[in-house]
């Protein structure tokens, strides 16, 4: 399928935006990202010693395709979607996406100050390889921020540095470091936040040692224990974000959960609004804490629980308001991709457009409409 006849000019007619993906993950050419990692932790800490690979995911046919689409690799032997072309063709052509969130799978690091290196280079990479005219002439990719939160003088920084480049939607970190951010330490970085009006989205992510996720009892012995854990953290996360009025103090500020899943959010929010009737004059916040998830939370849709009775999800969906806190997301390009076309007949109807793309164009700011692509799959 041919993207256009002109390939490095955007049409002159725009449609409208009817998908919202926000849970992309380009991938850099292999050893393209080491150039914008700044010294001296390039020489010093990135590459002054071999790292095999560590493989804290075994998910089917890792071995083989690292966890992505087999069909996802380009044909110069690179890594899956490190080409913002073929991405384009698969991602944006044949499924039906309109605007894709990128969003870099950047680790973390023992050190914060790695970690802040690493973001930077990221960030660097992004707006030259997937940001600028030549790659993104077509005005599909939008760019995420990526910040080492444990750092939070340093992702202010990144956070000055490209917030007003015209293709950066979002700010990106991780819920591993402690402690959690409803601590004051974070505020610059929840101020940062609202002084450019950009969301802060969370993905999940693997470190190594205690930047892994760990819950409460220690380590988990496999990856099924990992996944799960996700969700726990992000629990924890919207649980100190409410209690320790974070929303108060910054009651503009918006947060996504990327990967976290999201069904554990409504008996979280019965939860949290049981002890907040029983100790509200304990309590500084001024409202119940399903509130604040429905005004300042969204919930990527992948990995989307799917009971063997789809008439239980529907009825989730349903109790937990899910037009209000969902987003499309895709995950493209792992294994676990989400085709917005599949995914959409799984939503109640009435919430359909909220999540495939009104609530992504109000989340991250997005024009309504893009450039024609002639000949793209349309989700609706």
């Amino acid at each position: 399928m041919t993207v256009t006849a002109n390939p490095r000019v955007p049409a002159a007619e725009r449609i409208a935006v009817r998908c919202v993906d926000s849970d992309v993950h380009p991938m850099p050419k292999r050893g393209a990202l080491l150039e914008y990692i700044p010294e001296p932790w390039r020489s010093q800490y990135f590459t002054n010693h071999a790292v095999g690979d560590q493989i804290y995911y075994d998910a089917p046919d890792y071995a083989h395709s690292y966890a992505m689409r087999v069909d996802s690799f380009p044909p110069d032997g690179e890594f899956a979607c490190s080409d913002p072309d073929m991405a384009l063709r698969q991602l944006i052509m044949e499924a039906g996406s309109d605007i894709a969130i990128l969003e870099p799978t950047h680790g973390e690091s023992r050190l914060p100050g790695a970690t802040a290196a690493y973001c930077t280079a990221t960030n660097a990479w992004l707006a030259d390889n997937w940001l600028d005219g030549h790659n993104n002439w077509h005005e599909r990719w939008r760019g995420s921020i990526c910040l080492a939160i444990e750092d939070p003088a340093a992702s202010v920084v990144e956070i000055e540095k490209w917030a007003e480049h015209p293709y950066m939607s979002q700010l990106l970190i991780k819920a591993e470091p402690r402690p959690s951010w409803g601590d004051p330490s974070y505020d610059p970085i929840w101020q940062a936040a609202t002084k450019y009006d950009m969301p802060v989205s969370c993905h999940l992510s693997r470190g190594v040692y205690e930047t892994l996720p760990i819950p409460p009892v220690g380590l988990p012995s496999y990856n099924h224990d990992f996944m799960v854990t996700y969700s726990l953290l992000a629990a924890n996360q919207v649980m100190s974000l409410i209690f320790d009025g974070v929303f108060d103090r910054f009651p503009t500020m918006r947060v996504v959960f990327i990967e976290h899943a999201f069904t554990w959010i409504l008996p979280l929010m019965w939860r949290m609004d049981a002890i907040y009737a029983q100790r509200k004059s304990w309590l500084d916040i001024k409202r119940k804490p399903s509130e604040y998830v429905k005004d300042h939370i969204k919930f990527s849709t992948q990995p989307l629980d799917y009971p063997e009775d789809k008439t239980e999800l529907s009825r989730a969906l349903e109790w937990m308001e899910c037009e209000k806190i969902l987003l499309y997301s895709s995950d493209y390009p792992h294994w676990t991709f989400d085709d917005p076309r599949w995914l959409v007949k799984h939503l109640p109807e009435h919430a359909r457009e909220a999540i495939m793309f009104r609530n992504g164009i109000e989340t991250y700011k997005l024009p309504d409409t893009v450039p024609v692509l002639e000949g793209q799959v349309r989700v609706f």
